[in-house]
Parts: structure tokens; sequence; C-alpha cells
């Protein structure tokens, strides 16, 4: 863990004419039936769908990820995960849309906890058309030693009360490996169970992080549709498995909503907030 403060400041830049097709994948995931066509406008995490590493085969890691040590820096715990998210809306970014996305390592630390040790890494991303600001993002990895055998899980937290609406839906191993299609994840603890299981430890297939922050956001829209989204964050609280049911639920938060994602126990898994 030492020498990791060398990746700080570190950028990262590409560009792409950003097609139709990752969207209309995944609203067919969703079962979403809008057509996709130039000009229509992505979702609140629709750009995940677009700038995934495209790492040779050769150059991928056991776990699925590209092998560490380029852009991002090489942390060697075994477990990755996307923890959180903060997003700001400028202006819309549209299918055919010509997009330049700029990375930076924003900070790497460490620290020793209950589980042992985790690593920190914040990455701030921003899109830009002819140089004008339309998203900014700043994601939150973290890095982790695998459970010993017998490790508890963390404590659940519970799901608030006052909920305005409740929507249900039962990620399924179809569901998790359409997703993964669509954002180019080749991490194996999203479809290959035995890996899964007797590598990393869980008990199932986990759900993306990123796929219940979505999930989340769209059943919002869902019930707020003329609510103009400027900003939307969410932080993964635990990890669920293919085949639970989540509860997609939110209520009043000021002038926007406080949004989370629990399991049928009442444990929250996903939190988020949304902002004009």
């Amino acid at each position: 863990m030492t020498g990791l403060d060398a990746w700080i400041g570190r950028m990262e830049t590409s560009a792409a004419r950003l097609d139709g097709w990752p969207l209309a994948g995944l609203r067919a995931a969703l079962d979403q039936n809008e057509a996709v066509q130039a000009g229509t406008a992505l979702p609140p995490t629709g750009q995940w769908l677009y700038f995934q590493p495209l790492a040779p085969q050769s150059r991928l890691g056991a776990d699925g990820h590209p092998e560490r040590g380029g852009f991002l820096p090489p942390i060697e715990l075994p477990r990755r995960m996307w923890a959180a998210s903060d997003m700001t809306y400028h202006r819309p970014i549209c299918v055919g849309d010509e997009v330049e996305k700029r990375s930076r390592i924003a900070n790497v630390s460490s620290k020793s906890g209950r589980t042992g040790t985790l690593a920190f890494v914040t990455v701030e991303h921003s899109y830009l058309r002819s140089g004008m600001l339309m998203l900014s993002e700043t994601q939150t990895l973290v890095y982790r030693d695998a459970p010993s055998p017998g490790e508890p899980p963390s404590p659940p937290q519970p799901a608030p009360d006052g909920a305005l609406w409740s929507q249900e839906v039962t990620p399924d191993s179809r569901l998790l490996f359409r997703y993964s299609a669509v954002t180019f994840n080749a991490h194996r603890i999203h479809y290959d169970e035995p890996y899964a299981r007797q590598v990393e430890g869980y008990p199932g297939l986990v759900v993306h992080g990123q796929l219940t922050a979505t999930l989340l956001i769209e059943a919002f829209r869902k019930e707020r549709p003329k609510f103009a989204v400027g900003g939307f964050s969410f932080r993964a609280m635990r990890p669920v498995f293919a085949g639970t049911t989540i509860h997609l639920e939110g209520a009043g938060d000021g002038d926007g909503y406080r949004l989370w994602a629990r399991d049928q126990d009442g444990a929250v898994i996903v939190e988020a907030k949304v902002r004009p």
C-alpha cells in the first residue's frame, strides 16, 4: 500500500460518438419500450454505458477487471467495489453526440477497519461536448481484503419509514448478464457463480451496485416524471444477490428526494439522493 500517492493527479482522456445500441440494450434489459434514435437524451446513469476500458483479453485479471496499474493504482487487495457516485447534470447528453471524457485520480487512501485493510480511490470524471461541460461525476472505489472464514456480515441499516412509493424488482442472472454486457463489465462476481462463491466468498451472484442505483433512479422517474433531475448521488451499503427481491422506495427531502433500495428484511442495500 506504499507509493500509491504517485497516482494522485493522474489523468486519462478519451472521446467517442455515443451510439444508440447500449442505451437500447439497457432499455430492453429494464423492460422499457421507448425507441432510441439520434437525439435521444441519456438517462441519469446512461453515461455508464460508454467509455468502458477496452482491455485486450490477455490483459484481464483473474477477476475479469483489466490488470491493475494502468490508470487506476495497482492495489492488490482482492475485492473491488464501486461504492458511491455523485453526479451533477449541467446539460443533456444525447445519442449521436461527440463526447470527450476526462478522468482524474483525485485521492488514494487506506485504513484498517473491522474487516481488515481498506483502500479508497476517488476519481473525478468530466463529460464535455464541444468544450462545454455536460456532466460531472465523482466516483469512489473501495478495495478490501477477502473475508475470513465465518466472518459475519456487517450489521444492516434499517430502511427509513414514510416511503411515498414502493416498487419491487427481482434481479436474476439474466438481468445481471445483460447489464454486464451493455456496460462491458467482465467482473466475474456478476455472472460466474462458482467464481463468486469459491474465490470471492459471496453466497451467490452479486447484483451490480450501479444496476441497483439505475433501478432506483428509474423507479423515481416513473413516480415523478415531471421532476427535472439536476443531481443524483448514491452509496452502496451492503451486497445483494441474484434472486433477491429488492424494494425501490423514496420520500421527500427538502426540494429533492431521498431514495433507498431495501431487501425483504428491511435492510438498506443502496441509499441515494435526487436534487433539482
